[in-house]
């Protein structure tokens, strides 16, 4: 990483690295945001920000029934087989890539898209416990300049001034979160309605998709899903209509097996890509400009094929996406390519490039690993 000095002098850009109180890894700030080209960059992509239906569409379309196709013939498979394998490994990269159009769902405009949002629900969101809503409203939020990288930013946690053990705990807390959302509507959503102090509870508690563990979900933060009741009633109604069929007999239990096998993989993947998509380095103590905002999240361009795979749905492009939240997933790639050929100076915006996810993982696991390893240092000298 360039340093001050280094930076100004190509670019005229006064940048101040500020240490974090518990890491030796740098936060780049940005003194005067007009610093940053965000007009010359908005200017190069403006032409980029309508989505079209149809890529919508088709490519999820694609990917929700290839998802079921495999589940079937995972399901159906006598035995094990490299046939069921296969199925299993096509199962999980298309239901994942179908379930993270949540995320554009999050996005696109207020009022739009309501039959595919309805379709998504009831093929993707439904059946895996991750109807829209437990997104919709808390995603926003994260993308609020006084909410990100703050406390009260539930997709935010400063792992890169953490203990890199913590990161781990992270990626195995996906094998206890199908469960965990299978509980939530199954016996919580009727438990809710006969408790009414639960209620309030299980909003703030458990109706969100977050990382943070102690995020309380605000009462207003709902965007799009009015219809949330609706959404949280038919996913009740599908667990227990699954849960039944499979205690009768109806359905064999390896149904509900690769169900919750599936959803473990869908949502290690994720977990490693959301690990990918920032520098999680600001400790939480003050908001942080558009500029810093995007300074602080990460482009991984990788391989058009095998990138989409662990971060599908323009997510490979997220420091990009932080730049413009509104630009639809298709045309990330496309932004991408403008910004980096057609900046002036590029020297900010390269910052953010990784080269896979390795490299996203080992920098930020890197830079947890100094800042406790220095506060491990101060402790013993101070205690001596």
């Amino acid at each position: 990483m360039k340093d001050n000095d280094e930076i100004k002098a190509e670019s005229g850009v006064d940048v101040e690295y500020v240490a974090t109180s518990r890491a030796r890894s740098e936060i780049m700030t940005i003194k005067d945001e007009s610093a940053f080209p965000l007009r010359e960059a908005h200017e190069l992509v403006r032409d980029l920000m309508t989505p079209n239906p149809w890529i919508y569409w088709m490519d999820f379309l694609l990917n929700i029934s290839l998802g079921w196709a495999a589940f079937y013939v995972a399901v159906t498979s006598s035995g094990f087989s490299l046939l069921q394998m296969g199925a299993y490994v096509v199962a999980v990269l298309t239901f994942y890539r179908a379930a993270i159009f949540v995320h554009e769902l999050a996005h696109l405009k207020k009022g739009t898209f309501k039959t595919f949002r309805l379709v998504w629900n009831y093929v993707c969101g439904i059946p895996f416990m991750i109807p829209s809503f437990t997104y919709d409203g808390v995603h926003n939020d994260h993308h609020r300049r006084d909410v990100y990288g703050t406390q009260e930013d539930g997709e935010y946690l400063p792992f890169a001034t953490r203990k890199p053990t913590e990161m781990i705990g992270y990626v195995f807390l996906s094998l206890l979160i199908p469960l965990l959302l299978l509980a939530r509507f199954l016996l919580l959503t009727p438990l809710s309605y006969l408790i009414p102090p639960l209620r309030k509870i299980v909003w703030e508690r458990a109706s969100s998709l977050t990382i943070d563990p102690y995020y309380k979900r605000a009462e207003n933060a709902i965007r799009n899903d009015q219809n949330w009741r609706q959404q949280e009633l038919a996913a009740f109604v599908f667990a227990v209509s699954i849960v039944s069929l499979v205690f009768l007999g109806i359905l064999p239990y390896s149904v509900f097996v690769l169900w919750y096998l599936i959803a473990v993989m869908v949502f290690i993947l994720n977990s490693l890509r959301t690990l990918a998509a920032h520098a999680y380095r600001n400790p939480g103590d003050k908001p942080m400009t558009h500029a810093e905002q995007y300074l602080d999240s990460i482009n991984v361009p990788g391989n058009p094929l095998i990138t989409p795979l662990w971060a599908p749905v323009g997510l490979r492009f997220h420091a990009t996406h932080h730049l413009f939240m509104s630009m639809p997933y298709h045309n990330l790639g496309e932004a991408q390519r403008r910004l980096v050929n057609g900046l002036g100076d590029n020297t900010l915006y390269l910052t953010t490039l990784r080269t896979g996810l390795w490299d996203a993982l080992t920098r930020i696991w890197r830079e947890a690993a100094e800042a406790h390893s220095s506060d491990t240092s101060g402790s013993s000298r101070q205690s001596l």
